[in-house]
């Protein structure tokens, strides 16, 4: 048992002004340059990082710097908004990656001819998944929007109906994040619910009902992920350990409804 370590907290959002260069400056002075990454190194340099030199932009710079970063993080938002290929046809469940982002990494980016580095700017700017072995020991499925196209809203309530025997030999879990940072929302009691938890209440046929808003429905506070009214949210499914039905799409996970 480890009696000398204190948790720590670690806010992972991504700061879209000059701190995200001196992060960036940081993960290059510490950490050593892979193969696969040399593809920026030059265009780095150009910025003002370069392992083993200090980073130190003047004003000018820093203004420039922080325009290019706002303005890279516009075109990303916008084609994420856009949506990601579905994975179940006619919903809004869809692949956790872009394809060809999967398949890079699946490769561990070592195709001289395919490195997708606008699909890896674009995943990585929502989340922090491995996709290297994505259906192996679990898999993804991200959804922004309601199934009437709406984008979720904090202060609304939802409910998403888990149909029986899911596919997977573990359990499976869904969490809200907040749409605008991809973190976990903050200030809320819990930000997901899984099949392995005990409290949670199963239907007669198997199904689950889970509701995400910002109260839990009369009775139903187990099956409930709380949302910030002030805030849109985003969801994630996750499935361990996943079996064929999942990819034959002999199962399919249904869209998210607003409940009235």
């Amino acid at each position: 048992m480890f009696t000398d370590v204190q948790a720590v907290d670690f806010d992972s959002t991504i700061r879209y002004d000059i701190r995200f260069f001196e992060g960036l400056n940081r993960i290059v002075q510490t950490e050593p340059c892979l193969e696969r990454d040399r593809l920026m190194i030059d265009p780095l340099r150009t910025l003002g990082i370069e392992k083993g030199k200090p980073f130190a932009p003047d004003a000018e710079m820093k203004k420039t710097l922080e325009a290019g970063v706002q303005e890279a993080h516009a075109v990303l938002a916008a084609r994420y908004d856009a949506g990601l290929p579905p994975f179940f046809e006619g919903t809004h469940w869809s692949f956790p990656a872009p394809p060809e982002l999967i398949q890079a990494a699946a490769a561990n980016f070592e195709d001289p001819n395919h490195f997708p580095l606008d699909a890896r700017g674009l995943a990585y700017h929502y989340a922090y998944i491995g996709i290297k072995r994505l259906g192996q020991g679990q898999f993804y499925l991200i959804n922004i929007k309601d199934k009437a196209s709406q984008s979720y809203d904090g202060v609304k309530t939802y409910r998403l109906k888990v149909p029986p025997n899911a596919p997977v030999e573990q359990y499976w879990s869904l969490t809200a994040y907040d749409r605008t940072t991809h973190v976990l929302i903050k200030n809320v009691d819990r930000a997901s619910r899984a099949s392995n938890s005990e409290e949670v209440q199963k239907n007669a046929d198997g199904s689950v009902d889970l509701y995400i808003g910002p109260k839990a429905p009369g009775g139903k506070e187990s099956n409930w992920i709380p949302t910030d009214p002030a805030l849109t949210f985003e969801l994630m499914f996750r499935l361990y350990a996943p079996t064929a039905a999942l990819f034959k799409k002999t199962w399919t996970l249904p869209d998210v409804e607003e409940v009235k």
